[in-house]
């Protein structure tokens, strides 16, 4: 079974950064797609952002501009850059991947909250 944790949720004020990230329990290269999807309270999970194994990223619309998405391979981790955080970016953020084979695995998940 493939773990992916992660680590770098917090309390940010307005106008903030946070970095997470997610460390898959096998070769980051192994998998098709990578991301973070995030979950607010009452709300459905969402996506953020994702990359592919050729090097193609996706920004969900909100936060174009402000979240980069990338993976450093050498420590075999993702990270989500989130910049100029606002309190609507509060949720909790899951780590997402799938494999080749369309196997899917999600990490536990971790807390952002945006406030002053």
């Amino acid at each position: 079974q493939v773990q992916l944790v992660e680590s770098g949720g917090g309390l940010v004020q307005p106008g903030g950064s946070l970095r997470l990230s997610c460390a898959p329990s096998r070769s980051i290269s192994s998998f098709y797609t990578m991301g973070w999807y995030r979950q607010a309270p009452g709300k459905q999970r969402d996506l953020v952002a994702t990359f592919t194994s050729g090097g193609s990223t996706n920004y969900t619309d909100s936060v174009k501009g402000r979240f980069t998405i990338s993976r450093d391979n050498a420590k075999n981790t993702a990270y989500l850059q989130m910049n100029s955080l606002k309190p609507e970016d509060t949720a909790v953020y899951f780590c997402y991947a799938r494999t080749f084979f369309q196997y899917e695995y999600w990490g536990q998940g971790t807390q952002v909250t945006v406030s002053s």
